[in-house]
């Protein structure tokens, strides 16, 4: 009827264990670290930061360096904070870009060196960057120009228009 002590103490072990692996696993794949890997926080100002979020890759050569901490607004610009491992360095002349990983893919920050031999250290700025490319507005904007252009020509009358009509044809 009742279960001997053994038993109590096997199933009690086995469910602390059960929930200490739905901890780790809920940790991560949400990307959450509990002890943050030793580096320095460098900030990048962008015009738009399209779908970057916090957790996000911080790359250099294609290689993960950190991750994105969070973002936030200055100056009506996307202020966007990111971790650097230590043992990274990054002049002072880099570049931050948001890039996508293939056509539909996450967003990360990509970072390519300059040629000056000053590093960043903890807190400060990278002063170049290059917002995101958004496929939607590329596209938008491909629509609006093919269709205004086709639209405008026919509906406004060119000083060229009468060189246009055959000979002997004259307009009503």
């Amino acid at each position: 009827m009742y279960a001997s002590r053994t038993t109590q103490l096997i199933v009690g072990i086995f469910a602390i264990l059960g929930i200490i692996a739905l901890a780790i696993l809920s940790l991560s794949l949400g990307k959450i670290s509990i002890f943050p890997a030793p580096g320095y926080t460098l900030y990048a100002s962008f015009d738009n930061i399209s779908g970057l979020k916090p957790g996000d890759q911080v790359q250099l050569d294609g290689v993960q360096i950190g991750k994105v901490l969070q973002i936030g607004l200055k100056d009506f610009r996307a202020r966007v904070a990111m971790h650097v491992n230590q043992g990274v360095e990054i002049d002072k002349d880099a570049i931050a870009a948001i890039k996508t990983s293939g056509i539909i893919g996450d967003k990360y920050v990509s970072i390519a060196l300059g040629p000056s031999d000053q590093y960043l250290k903890n807190g400060d700025a990278i002063r170049e960057t290059q917002s995101a490319f958004v496929l939607e507005d590329a596209i938008g904007q491909l629509i609006n120009n093919s269709g205004s252009s086709g639209e405008s020509s026919k509906d406004s009358k060119s000083p060229n228009s009468d060189k246009n009509q055959k000979p002997g044809k004259a307009e009503k």
